[in-house]
Formats: C-alpha cells, sequence, structure tokens
C-alpha cells in the first residue's frame, strides 16, 4: 500500500494523540523520501527542540566515600566497612542531574540511528551532534522493559511524543550484532503494527475531531446464554475497536488491515466472512438492552479495490468501506466525518443465494 509521507505523520501522531508536540515538526517527501528518514527527521527536530527547551533533570541517588558528611549518613555500611578509622564515612546524596531514564532512551536511539545505512550522510551528521551533546547522559541497552518504567508528568510530558518516536524506531530497526550495523524494517509492511496503528488512529480521530458522539472502545457480554460458569468461561471475549455514542444511535466501527479487503473463492468475490460475523455478533449482543439505532461499519484501507457497501441484516444497518490513506489529508478527513452522517439513498438487502460464500 502507497501512503504518501505526509499522512504517515497524520496517522502517528493522531494513533499517539500527539497533535500538538507533532505541530514542532515539518515533514515533506523530498525531505522524508521512506520511514526511515521520516522518523529519523522527527527524532532530530524534536531533541532540538528539546535540547532548546532544556533537558528534564530529576534527583537520582548517589552513593560515594567521603571525608565530609553529605546527603544522608548510612550508619550501617559505614561500621561495615570500618570508614571511621580512615575518617571517612558512607553517605547517600540526592544529586539533580540528566542522567535520567527517558534521557538515556533518546540517547540510546540516536546511538542506533547512527549506525542505520538506510540514511545519507548528512542526516547522520546532524544526528550525531545531538548525540554529542547528550554527554551527561550514561548509555544503555533498549529493551521493553526500559520504556515501560518511564514515568512522565505534567511537566515532562512533552517527552511522550519522542518516546513513541524512539520506541516504534526501536521495534524495527533490525541491528546486525556481528557488524553493529543497522538497517531499518518497513513497518508498513507489517500487518500486525499497522492495524493497531490504524484502530488507534480512527478512535483518536473521531475523539478529536468531533463532538456529537462519546467515543470509547468497550466489553461486550454475551446476551441471553444459558450455560454453566464453567463452561461460561470458554466463550471468547468481545470487544470493539470503537464504539461512538450518542443519544439516539450507537456506531460500532471495526477497523481491519489486510493486504486484500475481500476473500475469493475461485473467481467470486466476497467481504472477508469472518469479519462480518464478528460485526454482527456484536450488533446483535447490543441490542437485546439497547432502544437505539445500532448501526456497524467495517473499516479497511483502501487497497487496490475502493468499496462502499450498504446492508441491512436483521434489521441492523451495516457498512462495509475503505478508507484511501493515497489522498490528500483534507479528503482522509472528509471521508472519516462523513461515514457518522451519510445515509445512503437505498439499502441492499441480504438474502440467501447460492452464490454467497462467507
Amino acid at each position: 500500500m502507497t501512503i504518501p509521507i505526509q499522512n504517515i505523520y497524520y496517522l502517528l501522531c493522531y494513533a499517539w494523540d500527539k497533535l500538538q508536540e507533532g505541530e514542532v515538526v515539518s515533514v515533506s517527501p523530498e525531505e522524508c523520501p521512506t520511514t526511515a528518514d521520516l522518523l529519523a527527521r522527527v527524532l532530530e527536530n524534536g531533541v532540538t527542540h528539546l535540547l532548546k527547551r532544556g533537558l528534564d533533570r530529576n534527583y537520582i541517588e548517589e552513593e560515594e566515600e567521603t571525608s565530609s558528611l553529605r546527603g544522608k549518613f548510612d550508619v550501617t555500611t559505614t561500621i561495615k566497612r570500618n570508614l571511621l578509622r580512615q575518617s571517612r564515612v558512607f553517605c547517600v546524596i540526592d544529586s539533580l542531574s540528566y542522567d535520567v531514564t527517558h534521557n538515556q532512551i533518546i540517547k540510546a536511539t540516536l546511538r542506533n540511528l547512527l549506525r542505520c545505512q538506510d540514511l545519507d550522510r548528512h542526516r547522520r551528521d546532524r544526528l550525531l551532534r545531538l548525540y554529542r551533546r547528550l554527554h551527561d547522559v550514561s548509555e544503555v541497552k533498549l529493551t521493553p522493559q526500559i520504556f515501560d518504567s518511564v514515568q512522565l508528568h505534567r511537566n515532562n510530558a512533552w517527552y511522550g511524543f519522542l518516546l513513541q518516536v524512539c520506541r516504534l524506531i526501536y521495534e524495527n530497526l533490525l541491528i546486525n550484532e556481528a557488524t553493529g550495523e543497522s538497517r531499518f524494517r518497513d513497518f508498513l509492511r507489517d500487518e500486525k503494527q499497522m492495524a493497531s496503528l490504524f484502530e488507534k488512529f480512527v478512535r483518536n480521530f473521531y475523539r478529536r475531531e468531533q463532538s456529537t458522539f462519546q467515543v470509547k472502545s468497550e466489553t461486550i457480554s454475551w446476551q441471553e446464554v444459558e450455560a454453566t460458569q464453567d463452561d461460561l468461561c470458554y466463550l471468547p471475549s468481545m470487544r470493539t475497536d470503537i464504539s461512538l455514542d450518542s443519544d439516539s444511535r450507537k456506531i460500532v466501527i471495526d477497523t481491519k488491515y489486510y493486504a486484500k479487503c475481500l476473500q475469493s473463492y475461485y473467481d467470486h468475490h466476497s467481504i472477508h466472512s469472518g469479519n462480518l460475523y464478528q460485526l454482527f455478533a456484536y450488533l446483535k449482543n447490543f441490542q437485546i438492552n439497547d432502544q437505539r439505532q445500532i448501526e456497524g461499519v467495517l473499516l479497511y484501507p483502501t487497497v487496490g479495490t475502493s468499496l462502499s457497501l450498504r446492508y441491512e441484516i436483521q434489521g441492523h444497518k451495516m457498512s462495509i468501506v475503505t478508507l484511501d490513506l493515497n489522498t490528500s489529508w483534507q479528503d482522509i478527513r472528509k471521508q472519516l466525518l462523513g461515514l457518522l452522517t451519510s445515509t445512503p439513498a437505498s439499502i441492499k438487502e441480504i438474502v440467501k443465494e447460492p452464490c454467497d460464500n462467507f
């Protein structure tokens, strides 16, 4: 699938819910011909902006043997080491330092990018200058755990955007342990990553860009089921990707990200049966205790085939729609908002026919 660089950046900013921070960086196809260039440029501009604002600092504990009392006097360690005979004591000192986890992650990401063969020399030179300016920050090896350990607050919340960029780079930068060189794996080809990104993008888009509906993801309980408690444990859980609620309507949007949005059976093409069954199950179980109009949407990105199908199945309006990501951002916005307001002139009724292959 071909997605313009600017649109990739919009997808990321919405998915991370970091639109304001994302406005700091301007991207264009000329400056960022690949996703590797895009993320490197975002990190470069973001760190430059961060250095102008001032790196975050925090108090960290340092332990040292000293001849003068500083910080907290550790009596137990002083006695164990017999330091008093040497006229020394063991102290624990709280020092204000730049050597905090979020700065360590940024420095480690810059270091890894410097080895990336997919970046041109000029960009690597600029990244190297930024890396050298973080001389007060320790070197660490990146792991999923170190990302999870970061705790941000209101005063350093801007780091959240850069750490999302760093994590995406970490997850897609393939490092050769023998040579130390690295190459960037294009995450656009990873259906699992893109499915998660696409879902978060659509959900946060609706949270920000409209005020008619409340937006959430919610768990659905199986309704009118008779079974023992042990047997109920084996029923699969149902959770919506996006639920839009207003006083009169409920729209359930299930996002999918496939190389092909239709399944094939010999020469016949049809909607992915599992996707349609899943959405229909959501609507049926919602309808039991809800008197509002319950609608469903299967939303795919455009992959060669554009779809705008409308059905009414047992009283439930269902749409199967593709979103064209290879167009201007204004058109993408219009397409998404149009899903909430469009009312088709005619509804196609699904009937059982021999050619159905669901």
